[in-house]
């Protein structure tokens, strides 16, 4: 055995998980991926408020009923806000979930866009 202490309880407090997540943008795009292992598709929730984009799951225990040995994973709540403006097409908002990997992609208005400029010799 490890030196880990194994708990028999498994009356645990409901933990909060920040998602580990990258963001980047290409071509008016705006890839927001988020790491949320163990929670299944209706287990998320997106909504815009505002100025706010939250991000919300839960991941549940396998077994309720289970009597641990060692457990590190744990239920618990992914949350996550972000403060978006009005660049944001909000009606353009897309969500997807892969492999535990959600993937929100927020378009840019097309005014927002950025566009090259043609130069001219006289």
């Amino acid at each position: 055995m490890s030196d880990r202490q194994v708990s028999t309880s498994t009356k645990e407090a409901r933990r909060q998980i920040r998602p580990l997540s990258s963001m980047c943008e290409e071509n008016g795009v705006i890839t927001l991926c988020l790491e949320m292992p163990g929670v299944p598709k209706d287990g998320i929730e997106l909504e815009v408020e505002g100025s706010e984009l939250r991000i919300h799951g839960r991941r549940t225990a396998a077994s309720a009923s289970a009597r641990y040995v060692l457990r590190e994973r744990v239920d618990g709540d992914y949350r996550e806000v972000y403060t978006i403006d009005e660049t944001v097409d909000r009606g353009k908002i897309e969500a997807a979930i892969t492999e535990g990997v959600l993937t929100v992609t927020l378009h840019l208005r097309e005014a927002e866009k950025p566009r090259k400029i043609q130069i001219t010799a006289r």
